[in-house]
């Protein structure tokens, strides 16, 4: 167990340091590289089929965004947020989604109940505007049986797996190929000297802290971490994490505007991001790491309802082209829109790691708060899409 642990908690630890000496891994996202020798260990070996390691790489995993999110958030600059640039990121995901699930709903049908299919649909949309709260709500209201509920279930994992593989490994380069580069992200790089298209590799190496003022946001992040857990308990479960993520997200920005903090977490170099965000990104690559070394796909249970399988791999990339293109129409720029579909897609905890990985804190702002919006309107989608739907 000890031998895991330094295992899950070392190998990032590794990454991040070999990147500052390796500028390849800087190139390639220390975070595809992590999610790469994870993949590799937990299908290549037999010792993570342990049901004490899962449990602990699980348990290591929902540890890490309640600590990385406020590191994070506090060190961020609010200004740099715009309200109208949310509200046209969520309003174009969400039409996305609604688009391509409708149309696969006509696609993938294939002769079956059409209340059946529309069920489906509804619990389709209901996810990838919510999350598994919305899910678990809307299968309920729509009286989804217990054997599609479960088909839909495991796709998701195998789909939203592979996205996010993409996402890790094309979704920088590719998203700032096809849409314009943050406008913030490229002056800062202009002033720092950073060229466009190695834009996080100085951001995403690994600072060893090195003054006492790093102990602040830690005893902050404790503080804020551990009265977003209790308070989030006193709601159902079903609202829990939902709830815990407002709290966390809410306590940090307000934790922001702190003077001491503010001090804590300025930039001491102007050429690395802060040791506050550093830290923060640390988290969030555990975080990777652990999601990588529980794909096991020899556990994988591809039989079934394979038209369902097909179904969800539509709505997420398809959802996904449609997005680009609507960015382009309403001038998104590259990070928000990539943020965007993936807090659709895989909810507001991965947002974080969206932020490491492009390198650009700006994005987990709007990002949460695109996932809590979505949240909230997920029930009302689904279930209007069913009675829109089914005969």
């Amino acid at each position: 167990m000890f031998f895991y642990l330094l295992y899950l908690l070392g190998v990032p630890l590794a990454v991040m340091l070999l990147a500052r000496k390796w500028t390849w891994i800087d190139k390639v996202s220390p975070m595809a590289v992590l999610y790469v020798i994870g993949l590799l260990v937990a299908n290549l070996t037999p010792w993570l089929q342990d049901q004490a390691l899962l449990e602990t790489n699980t348990f290591v995993g929902n540890l890490c965004i309640p600590l990385a999110i406020p590191l994070m958030l506090i060190s961020c600059n609010l200004r740099n947020w715009s309200a109208g640039n949310t509200l046209k990121a969520f309003l174009s995901g969400i039409t996305a989604i609604l688009i391509v699930t409708v149309a696969g709903y006509f696609l993938f049908r294939n002769g079956q109940d059409p209340k059946h299919f529309a069920q489906v649909c509804a619990v389709s949309v209901g996810i990838y505007t919510g999350g598994i709260p919305n899910m678990g709500a809307i299968a309920r209201g729509v009286d989804m049986d217990q054997s599609t509920y479960l088909f839909i279930t495991s796709y998701d994992l195998i789909v939203t797996g592979l996205y996010l593989v993409f996402v890790i490994l094309f979704g920088r380069p590719l998203f700032r190929k096809l849409l314009p580069k943050p406008k913030q992200l490229e002056i800062r790089n202009e002033k720092l000297g950073i060229s466009n298209s190695a834009d996080a590799s100085k951001n995403s190496s690994f600072l060893i802290p090195n003054s006492s003022l790093i102990l602040i946001p830690l005893a902050v992040t404790l503080v804020i971490a551990a009265v977003s857990y209790l308070a989030s308990t006193l709601f159902p479960d079903d609202f829990s994490t939902p709830m815990l993520i407002l709290i966390l997200t809410t306590l940090s920005i307000g934790a922001s505007f702190l003077p001491f903090v503010r001090l804590a977490t300025q930039n001491d170099d102007p050429g690395q991001q802060s040791k506050s965000f550093t830290m923060g990104l640390y988290f969030i690559y555990i975080f990777c790491f652990s999601i990588a070394n529980a794909c096991d796909v020899r556990q994988m249970d591809l039989g079934g309802s394979l038209n369902i399988l097909a179904y969800i791999t539509f709505v997420i990339f398809g959802s996904l082209i449609l997005q680009i293109l609507f960015a382009r129409l309403v001038k998104l720029d590259s990070d928000l829109t990539l943020t965007t579909s993936v807090t659709l897609v895989n909810s507001p905890p991965f947002v974080p790691l969206v932020a490491g990985l492009l390198g650009n804190k700006d994005v987990i702002v709007p990002g949460i708060t695109i996932g809590l919006i979505g949240y909230m309107v997920g029930n009302y989608i689904g279930l209007g899409l069913f009675f829109l739907l089914a005969p």
